[in-house]
């Protein structure tokens, strides 16, 4: 996590990927395994999403939890710095859909 001259880049920066909001958005409903995200997520390769929540736990916003077991199962949770950035996320998300029906409406 880098600072920028704005801390609204400072926040887009952090966020921004291939659907790395939509992991944080999932993830705020509860504790997902990696296999549950692909699932949700089916438009993302197996390995830009190993990436994205690689940057999403650098960036201290989800833990990585791995359970002694064999197979070991890995689970992932949201931080309290994830859960403080949700609800900003979740607005961005209704914005979308805001534009998405003016998009939908100059279509038609």
């Amino acid at each position: 996590m880098k600072k920028s001259y704005c801390p609204i880049d400072t926040f887009i920066n952090v966020v921004k990927g291939k659907r790395k909001s939509t992991i944080i958005l999932h993830l705020s409903q509860g504790d997902k395994r990696y296999n549950e995200l692909v699932k949700l997520i089916p438009d993302i390769s197996e390995r830009m999403m190993t990436k994205q929540l690689k940057e999403l736990e650098a960036d201290n916003l989800i833990n990585r939890k791995i359970f002694p077991e064999v197979p070991p199962r890995v689970e992932y949770s949201l931080t309290d710095l994830g859960k403080e950035i949700h609800p900003f996320l979740k607005g961005m998300f209704k914005g979308g859909i805001i534009f998405e029906k003016m998009i939908d409406s100059q279509e038609s």
